[in-house]
């Protein structure tokens, strides 16, 4: 094992870091510092503080990272439209860098030589945290326990804790693993660990209902977007926070948002999860269609390339890369006109656009309209017979 005198602890009250301190301090001999960041899981905090001093640290710190993780990692990645695997809107993924960079401002401060973490060495996570501390302090050592203790399932920290009186705050029976914040919900294990079982919803979603449970009548919302970030909900101009927990609470209402994704791990093996993220797929969809109405074709088709990359860099916890600060960049550069308001209907599980409208819309009605209009449509013909003239080639060659 590594030496260490003092480690901060990414500390959520949750079966892995409950039992990580007691293990921490049986092992290392090393005072623990545990730090919980503050990203919008709501009452899960309460009572943090008092239960990380009881189970042997010697300090717990409240981190409120909730502005920061909208304004730098959540409302970018929602710009550059980006989702991994066509469906997942990587709510886990990009929390762990803005929780990882305050973990070393910490670390530095309070003098510790090591940083721990309660990430399995199956996931994605232990790679997010761990490349996102190497970024900022490469001399610190990474301790996590799951590569390193004799715990062989979440049943082994269940008894660990039980023969230590830590509380937890799940039974044998409902050991979801869980993941909660501002932005999403996601569940794992149990019964979703084969995929042939179909997802107990009933029983897993929190953030909202199914489709079957929603109201039976629709209700029609308005987002407004400055430079592609959404400022305003139904005219009302809203923070960061205030706007997606909003949301977040209409969506759920209305079933929106909720996925069974079987995924490609970032180490290789297949995982599958529900996630529950309502407000952030009715972004998602007010965001694409403002980009409809103001992006011009070729930076459209190129930014949708570039998306899957971009999902690809975040999932993969490569936040702090020089790769994501210009794929930003581009990005940002597309958000220059992507203002305006959207309307959508939200209805039993379904966002289905109601319009939408900017100043610096690209849409000419002249030009499109099935009416009388300027439009020579004699030039279509010499357009096309360019456009074709490879294909003429070829065909003269086969004869």
């Amino acid at each position: 094992m590594k030496t260490c005198k003092k480690a901060v602890l990414a500390y959520s009250g949750g079966l892995d870091t409950s039992v990580i301190i007691p293990w921490l301090k049986e092992n290392y001999g090393c005072e623990v510092i545990a730090v919980a960041a503050d990203v919008g899981q709501g009452a899960e905090l309460d009572g943090l503080i008092e239960k990380a001093l009881k189970t042997g640290a010697s300090k717990c710190f409240i981190e409120d990272l909730r502005r920061e993780f909208v304004d730098e990692f959540i409302f970018p990645t929602l710009k550059a439209g980006a989702v991994y695997e066509g469906e997942y809107l990587l709510g886990t993924s990009f929390a762990r860098p803005v929780i990882a960079r305050r973990m070393v401002e910490i670390a530095k401060r309070e003098g510790a030589d090591a940083i721990a973490h309660g990430c399995t060495g199956k996931g994605n996570d232990q790679v997010r945290f761990e490349l996102a501390i190497k970024a900022f302090a490469p001399e610190l050592s990474i301790i996590a326990p799951w590569r390193e203790w004799d715990l062989k399932s979440r049943e082994d920290e269940i008894e660990y804790a039980e023969a230590r009186g830590i509380p937890l705050p799940i039974s044998r029976e409902t050991n979801y693993s869980k993941d909660k914040n501002l932005w999403h919900l996601s569940h794992e294990g149990l019964d979703l660990e084969d995929p042939a079982n179909a997802p107990l919803y009933d029983n897993i979603l929190e953030l909202g209902v199914t489709p079957e449970k929603a109201p039976d009548t629709p209700e029609t919302i308005s987002l407004g977007f400055q430079q592609g970030v959404p400022v305003s909900l139904n005219g009302e101009k809203l923070d960061g926070v205030t706007l997606i927990e909003t949301l977040n609470s209409l969506g759920g209402r209305h079933g929106v948002g909720v996925i069974d994704l079987l995924e490609n791990r970032l180490v290789g093996m297949k995982s599958r999860g529900v996630y529950e993220t309502p407000g952030g797929t009715i972004l998602y969809k007010a965001h694409a269609m403002l980009e409809q109405l103001t992006l011009d074709r070729d930076t459209a088709h190129m930014k949708q390339q570039l998306a899957i990359r971009f999902a690809e860099l975040v999932y993969y916890g490569q936040w702090f890369t020089p790769l994501r600060e210009a794929l930003s960049a581009f990005v940002d550069k597309t958000q220059e006109h992507v203002s305006g308001t959207v309307r959508l209907k939200l209805y039993k599980g379904n966002i289905i656009g109601q319009g939408m409208e900017s100043p610096f819309s690209l849409y000419s009605e002249e030009l499109a309209s099935f009416g009388e209009s300027d439009y020579n449509q004699k030039d279509a013909e010499g357009f096309i017979n360019l456009f074709g003239l490879p294909s003429k080639v070829h065909a003269l060659l086969r004869k």
